[in-house]
């Protein structure tokens, strides 16, 4: 039986000048991001969309997500499995289009997690690994776009 599991976060728009939405230059883009319990996210467009580039964007938070989610499944994957990871750097690129009408969606992303395992570790298991966490990563399979990994193992 599925279990169900329910999120909330609240987002805020920050960047009422004082003339609103009057038009597309009178106001910022900055939001924030609120889930009970935690700290807030700023946040803002791509700079492309009139964003601030010191701000996390939607774009950002996709990829981070994506990210995140593989590495926990895949450090929960190791563990169970006995290979010892003992450091994980991914550095996850996004293909993005957009389209005539200024809509746009993202085409594939890819993770390129850099990972050290203990030298008693299974180098060919670690590998292998990450096509289990890709098929149970919650967000992975929540997008229609292919989530692909280069993954880099290394014993030390």
């Amino acid at each position: 039986m599925a279990k169900e599991h329910t999120y909330s976060a609240t987002v805020t728009w920050t960047g009422n000048r004082g003339e609103g939405t009057t038009d597309y230059k009178a106001y910022t883009r900055h939001y924030d991001i609120a889930c009970d319990g935690k700290p807030v996210i700023k946040g803002s467009a791509d700079p492309g969309y009139m964003g601030d580039a010191a701000c996390h964007n939607p774009e950002d938070m996709l990829l981070a997500a994506l990210s995140a989610c593989h590495m926990l499944w895949y450090l929960h994957l190791c563990a169970v499995s006995k290979v010892v990871v003992t450091a994980y750097e991914d550095t996850a690129e996004g293909a993005m289009q957009t389209n005539p009408d200024g809509s746009g969606e993202f085409t594939s992303v890819t993770l390129k997690p850099r990972i050290t395992v203990t030298p008693e570790s299974d180098l060919v298991k670690a590998e292998s690994l990450h096509e289990k966490a890709n098929a149970m990563c919650f967000i992975a399979r929540s997008v229609n776009f292919p989530v692909e990994h280069d993954a880099e193992i290394t014993q030390g």
